[in-house]
């Protein structure tokens, strides 16, 4: 039997007074979803543990049965493998955005008016970049406003503060060391280098002159945040013994499925956002479904709709995974399917909270229960009840006869 989990990135949100008191996806027509609901066991997940606001980093390690206590050490390296940079043992990494800044580094908009085009230009320009000889620079970009960075070099360290001030209308921030060591203050010296000649770098560059003239921002800086150490991670595949693939949007997923040895199976035309080309991503999943015995599966979008506070745009984006996405799904036959969010992003915070977020499995032989809707307060009442992120891989395992007794 397959096993396909499907996390719709940031789909969970909280009822707004302003929308009858009603979440995007309670808002939203789903029938498929619903569809899915009524035939499976559905219940609430806590992705690490109750009121913990999890990263979809940290999220993503513990439903594929990592301790992230154990093994997270920043965004950074994980960004880096996602967009394909050969990351090494005692590389630093961090997640970047092209972002806009005034001539006093004041921060107007942190992803640079959600520049899509010629980032791969500008990230030629930083490879150009000299700091230290003994320091290599590895910059690409990934989709839309993201790049990572890595440092490659002797003395480095990732207990550093970040650059980048998370939100807009404050200045970029001086990045610090942690601890009194020498490599943590050798570090926060070479990338607050690195982040003054961004700007020196992209202030003129023909891309962002085009896009002035164009009434767009400029990506004239480069933010990192969320540095760390390459980790190790035990071998998926090997630890249960799947043939396991990943099919992800961004640079973030795409990285932790590769450092834990998943294949990775790039979407020709996703872009990320509630933009994205759902149809492509449907017919990936189909293609490769025969290949493996499990994929693991993150739309975005429905978190971006979260972050900017958009309600009705979180809705309909919603309503076009379901028509798009999961109609097609549900005619796979002897498929275990978990669908859940990673994490709850309500637009009435726009960033993510501690919420549980809604999970229902679809599988022959599962306990079906009375539920009839997918959504955060008719998951609730399921016959699965309230579980953390790490207890899916063992329900996926028994329910497709794959789990050994523990005991006589």
């Amino acid at each position: 039997m397959k096993c396909i989990i499907l996390i719709i990135d940031g789909m969970a949100d909280r009822p707004t007074k302003e929308n009858d008191y009603k979440t995007p996806l309670q808002a939203a027509k789903t029938p498929n979803m619903d569809k899915i609901a009524e035939e499976g066991i559905n219940g609430i997940m806590d992705p690490i543990s109750p009121g913990i606001r999890v990263g979809s980093d940290t999220a993503h390690l513990s439903i594929l049965g990592y301790d992230p206590y154990k093994v997270y050490t920043g965004r950074g390296p994980f960004e880096a493998a996602g967009v394909g940079v050969d990351v090494k043992p005692g590389d630093i990494a961090f997640r970047c955005n092209f972002a806009t800044v005034d001539e006093n580094f004041v921060v107007l908009d942190r992803r640079a008016d959600r520049i899509r085009e010629g980032t791969d230009k500008l990230a030629e320009t930083i490879n150009s970049m000299k700091l230290e000889e003994d320091v290599e620079i590895i910059f690409k970009e990934s989709t839309g406003h993201r790049a990572v960075l890595v440092l490659r070099g002797e003395n480095l360290s990732d207990k550093i503060t970040d650059a980048d001030p998370k939100v807009e209308n404050k200045r970029v921030k001086d990045v610090k060391p942690l601890d009194d060591s020498f490599e943590a203050k050798f570090t926060a010296s070479i990338l607050n280098k690195f982040v003054k000649n961004s700007y020196k770098l992209l202030e003129k560059h023909p891309i962002n002159l085009k896009r002035i003239k164009e009434g767009k921002k400029p990506a004239n800086i480069i933010l990192p945040r969320g540095g760390g150490k390459v980790p190790s991670l035990e071998n998926f595949c090997e630890k249960y013994n799947l043939k396991a693939a990943c099919i992800a949007e961004t640079g973030l997923i795409m990285g932790i499925a590769r450092l834990a040895g998943m294949d990775v199976i790039e979407v020709p035309t996703a872009t990320g956002g509630t933009d994205t080309d759902l149809n492509s991503i449907v017919k990936t999943i189909l293609s490769t479904l025969d290949k493996y015995d499990f994929l693991l599966v993150n739309i975005d979008g429905a978190d971006e709709a979260g972050h900017d506070g958009n309600f009705e745009e979180k809705k309909e984006f919603i309503e076009r995974i379901d028509e798009v996405v999961i109609s097609k799904i549900l005619n796979c036959e002897d498929i275990c399917l978990v669908l859940t969010a990673d994490h709850t992003t309500p637009v009435s915070v726009k960033d993510h909270t501690g919420d549980p977020v809604p999970i229902v499995i679809r599988c022959p032989g599962v306990r079906i229960d009375d539920v009839k809707r997918f959504d955060e307060i008719s998951a609730s009442k399921g016959g699965l009840g309230r579980i953390k992120g790490s207890d899916i891989m063992n329900i996926i395992l028994d329910l497709t006869n794959r789990s050994e007794k523990f005991g006589a």
